[in-house]
């Protein structure tokens, strides 16, 4: 059974930085295509980044230039790097990704269980 674990997260104070690990549960053969998103209580769930098979990133204005999104192929792990964070970033945050259990598997989606983030001071 393949799963998304998440892992990084914690309490920092505003200003400072986290960096967030998504990384499957089992060897699998590929991590492509993935994205991270975010849900604060009482709010609907988030994205913040995304990340295509080619490598390409983008982000929504409200995390632009303070968060990067990044993929490790000899790890299959993804990244979110987060600076300069502030109250507002509090949250649980996910990772999905596409991924392949094997070479000659289709690529399937998979959501990891979330990791804390509190920004306080």
């Amino acid at each position: 059974q393949v799963q998304l674990v998440e892992s990084g997260g914690g309490l920092v104070q505003p200003g400072g930085s986290l960096r967030l690990s998504c990384a499957a549960s089992v060897t699998i053969f590929s991590i492509n295509a993935g994205a991270w998103y975010r849900q604060a209580p009482g709010k609907q769930r988030e994205w913040v980044a995304g990340i295509t098979n080619n490598g390409s990133t983008n982000y929504p204005d409200s995390v632009k230039g303070r968060f990067s999104i990044s993929r490790d192929n000899t790890k299959n792990t993804m990244y979110l790097q987060m600076n300069s964070l502030k109250p507002e970033d509090t949250a649980v945050y996910y990772c999905n990704a596409a991924l392949k259990r094997y070479r000659w598997s289709d690529s399937r989606d998979y959501w990891g269980q979330g990791t804390q983030v509190t920004v306080s001071s």
